[in-house]
């Protein structure tokens, strides 16, 4: 797609809409993408963005109105009847909770537990590298009584899978959230335990509105459950890892297909407890804060204002600069548009707070993770102006500035 400027026409990466609109309501854009890991398996393959109704009002916006007339007792109760099947009555685990101990999933392990009765199994995919608060919040969400299992990637293989997301698609969270999302299928076909709960569903942010119209999700992070030996990671093919870099299919186990069979034998069921519980992330936090030893950060997440989001990892605040790179939305747009549409902030405050943060570089965990990625900055810099695209940034007197902003 083309975008026409005073300098004549401009292309749109990504499968983006040439013409850049933002929300009436909040201040997110029509750039955001439906999925970021599907987005990103290959370069350019058009995707569908964000919904905007006529009125110019987003498709998350108008879930948040939705939400004041759904009767939460009459879901809860819904609830209370799935955790009725499910319920252990031996001391075995009968669901999974993935997590890391943020906000969100403290919230979904320990109310479960203490409140609906349930015993949970907690699972974490770890991090790249742990922050000192992420660790103490990870401790403190165990040491709440809930038992949980570390899963640590091999790291000569979530490395080298973390530096090519990069180099290839300007995406380093790529690897991360692919195990992040297959960790609890697994151990579910692994452990035989076919109920699992995640916090809340992506459409509460901007996926389509239809998704919430259900409790659940496909177990399947992978579409059609493809072969394993054509499957693209990181920009790559899986035998291209092999020749070039000695990596077999045994080494990228945690990031394949789970096996579908098993886990329809087993019954697996994916649900939201977002669908049963209104949910507001700003009250995960002060539940979190209260029952778990939540705990924020010591200074605001870079890229934004917050600091109770995206803290353990030391990568979040690069994987958000890359998605204001390619989508020209930053950590303060998401942020700042599920604040404003829980009513915590006003659309004006909101636009401020964008203004001021979405653009700020990410320099606290820079150099560690340049370390990290086994690259230098020139290289860096290379990959991250190859992904601007064009009908978001254009440079004035050598310095890289958005075509437009939220206002």
């Amino acid at each position: 797609m083309l975008l026409e400027t005073e300098t004549g026409p401009v292309e749109a990466f990504y499968g983006l809409p040439a013409e850049v609109r933002f929300c009436e309501r909040c201040v997110i854009s029509n750039q955001r993408p439906s999925s970021v890991v599907e987005f990103h398996n290959r370069p350019g393959q058009p995707k569908p963005t964000i919904v905007f109704d006529d009125q110019g009002v987003c498709s998350a916006c108008r879930y948040a109105e939705k939400k004041a007339s759904i009767d939460w007792r009459e879901r809860e109760q819904q609830l209370l009847d799935l955790c009725q099947r499910h319920r252990s009555r031996g001391g075995a685990y009968d669901c999974i909770v993935p997590g890391s101990g943020g906000k969100d999933s403290s919230f979904t392990a320990h109310i479960l537990e203490n409140k609906y009765g349930m015993n949970p199994l907690t699972v974490t995919w770890a991090p790249h590298a742990y922050t000192e608060v992420g660790w103490h919040n990870f401790q403190s969400w165990i040491g709440s009584g809930l038992d949980n299992i570390l899963v640590s990637p091999n790291s000569r293989v979530h490395r080298l899978l973390t530096r090519l997301a990069f180099l290839n698609l300007a995406h380093p969270f790529q690897p991360f959230i692919i195990g992040q999302k297959l960790v609890a299928p697994r151990l579910s076909a692994l452990y035989g335990i076919p109920l699992i709960f995640y916090g809340e569903n992506q459409a509460e942010y901007g996926n389509s509105i239809e998704e919430n119209d259900r409790p659940t999700m496909s177990p399947s992070f992978y579409q059609d459950d493809p072969d394993p030996e054509r499957l693209v990671l990181s920009g790559v093919p899986m035998a291209w890892l092999e020749r070039e870099h000695g990596i077999s299919r045994n080494d990228l186990n945690p990031y394949l297909p789970v096996d579908g069979n098993r886990l329809k034998a087993l019954g697996t069921e994916v649900h939201y407890l977002g669908y049963y519980l209104k949910w507001d992330p700003q009250e995960c936090y002060y539940y979190a804060a209260e029952h778990t030893g939540f705990i924020p950060n010591d200074q605001r997440t870079e890229g934004s204002y917050s600091r109770y989001s995206s803290i353990d990892d030391k990568i979040d605040p690069l994987h958000y600069y890359t998605t204001l790179i390619k989508f020209g939305i930053g950590r303060a747009t998401y942020d700042a548009a599920q604040e404003i549409r829980t009513g915590k902030i006003t659309r004006e405050e909101g636009m401020a707070l964008v203004r001021r943060y979405d653009t700020e570089f990410p320099a606290r965990y820079f150099p560690e993770m340049l370390e990290y990625m086994g690259i230098s900055q020139d290289t860096f810099r290379t990959v991250i102006d190859k992904a601007r695209s064009p009908h978001l940034w254009k440079k004035e007197e050598g310095e890289w500035r958005l075509r437009h902003q939220v206002q």
